[in-house]
């Protein structure tokens, strides 16, 4: 409707001024030179009115679209004038500029409920720019940073060195873990950048997590776990001993008195002789036990090199087919690329290398087609891993989280500590030892550097 008066009243004075041009041009041509002298002189005034009238209306959409630049929307035009155009006009914008105000109050709500949203998480969320600045910092995250007002990313280096470094080298979507003492005492901070862009900056939202308390819960049930192997196996060994001391004790007491050397006989001294030979395993059994668990708790610091994976798998090799039944095996390594390297303790390694391979070699004694493939490359995060995959019975799902508590074993001959033993040895190196098991298809247990 707008546009419609607008461009009727434009041609209807274009026109107008044509009409008028046409006639001056038929005056001149018949002599008529008084005549075609005013219809010239009208004209003027015509040409006037219409620039004027083109102007006024740029200039009143000029101003409006000015006022919504500069994000203020209370303008409002005037709508009982006389002019019809103009007045449709008016209208026109009034009502964009409400539809404006609208969407600015949805949107404020909408801002004001995220912000709020934020407000009230458990988890820290700062948002910086690539320069450092920090536009926006939750609650959360300024309680768990200890900052009152947190502005820049350098404000963390009087907090907490290792957080400030932690922040500055973290890369997109990588997690790291940070300890950092507080007034609350010790605490696990877990950060995770993700990156995303505006079409003013690259920003980086970074989240902040206190995992303390998931790592206490962690701590003390890998702790009741351990104390209740532990407690089965010496109860186990001490059980025996017990009652055996208390039946040899009855042969050499009677009715509270200690046996005569005539009272003896034989019988006596041969069956004394094979309980203390029974105490005496049993005793050794413990001290393996005991030794078993030294062993768990003393590693050695690993002494860290580079070195190729090519040439830890040739010396793997040699070791694992001088085990028994190994030449049944079907044995398979592939590196991608041909030369990777690791920077580790190459013998503490091949130990946790070697003990995996083993377990998968036990694991199908009995099996006619059995495989090992083990593999190198690069993870997603490009960390280098060591991958050992067999084509074993597999592990159950409900001991699958078991298998690396120390002595925890399901073969009858199994000390129960070659897995927690191989887990230690790539927490010393900054790693981790992860298994995945679909029973009766196939085992992968990672080493991940």
């Amino acid at each position: 409707m707008i546009s419609k008066n607008l461009y009727f009243q434009i041609i209807s004075r274009v026109l107008l001024i044509v009409s008028f041009a046409l006639l001056a041009s038929l005056a001149f041509t018949g002599s008529l030179v008084f005549f075609g002298s005013i219809c010239l002189i009208l004209e003027i005034p015509m040409v006037f009115m219409l620039i004027q009238y083109l102007n006024n209306t740029n200039r009143k959409m000029n101003y409006f679209l000015e006022s919504i630049r500069n994000n203020d929307s209370s303008l409002q035009f005037p709508t009982n004038i006389s002019g019809k155009p103009i007045r449709e006009l008016y209208l026109g914008l009034n009502k964009v500029n409400e539809q404006i105000q609208r969407l600015k109050i949805e949107n404020q709500q909408r801002e004001q409920y995220f912000q709020t949203l934020l407000e009230h998480v458990a988890t820290g969320i700062v948002t910086c720019n690539s320069k450092g600045f920090v536009l926006h910092a939750n609650s959360a995250a300024k309680r768990m940073l200890g900052v009152e007002v947190f502005t820049h990313i350098n404000q963390l280096e009087r907090i907490n060195r290792n957080l400030f470094h932690a922040v500055q080298v973290i890369k997109p979507f990588e997690q790291k873990l940070v300890s950092m003492s507080s007034e609350r005492g010790t605490i696990e901070l877990s950060l995770k950048a993700v990156p995303f862009k505006t079409p003013d900056n690259e920003l980086t939202l970074l989240s902040v997590q206190d995992i303390r308390n998931e790592l206490d819960e962690k701590e003390l049930d890998s702790w009741m776990k351990l104390i209740r192997v532990l407690m089965h196996e010496i109860m186990n060994s001490i059980a025996p001993i017990t009652s055996l001391s208390e039946s040899l004790t009855k042969y050499f007491t009677i009715d509270g008195r200690p046996v005569l050397p005539a009272e003896m006989d034989e019988k006596t001294i041969e069956t004394t002789i094979r309980g203390l030979n029974v105490i005496k395993e049993q005793g050794n059994g413990l001290m393996l036990f005991v030794e078993s668990y030294r062993k768990l708790t003393r590693l050695p610091k690993p002494n860290i090199k580079a070195f190729r994976i090519s040439e830890l798998f040739e010396r793997i090799k040699v070791l694992f087919f001088a085990l028994e039944n190994s030449r049944k095996i079907n044995l398979k390594f592939t590196i991608v690329p041909p030369e990777l390297e690791l920077f580790a303790d190459e013998n503490l390694i091949s130990q946790v290398l070697l003990n995996l391979m083993k377990n998968g070699l036990e694991a199908m004694v009995n099996q006619t087609e059995g495989s090992i493939h083990v593999s190198a490359q690069y993870s997603a995060n490009r960390h280098p891993e060591i991958s050992v995959i067999d084509n074993g019975p597999g592990i159950p799902q409900e001991i699958l989280e078991q298998v690396f508590v120390p002595f925890f074993t399901t073969r009858e001959s199994g000390s129960g500590i070659g897995l927690s033993l191989s887990r230690q040895i790539m927490r010393l190196h900054g790693g981790s030892l992860q298994v995945r098991s679909v029973p009766g298809k196939e085992t992968v247990f990672r080493m991940i550097l």
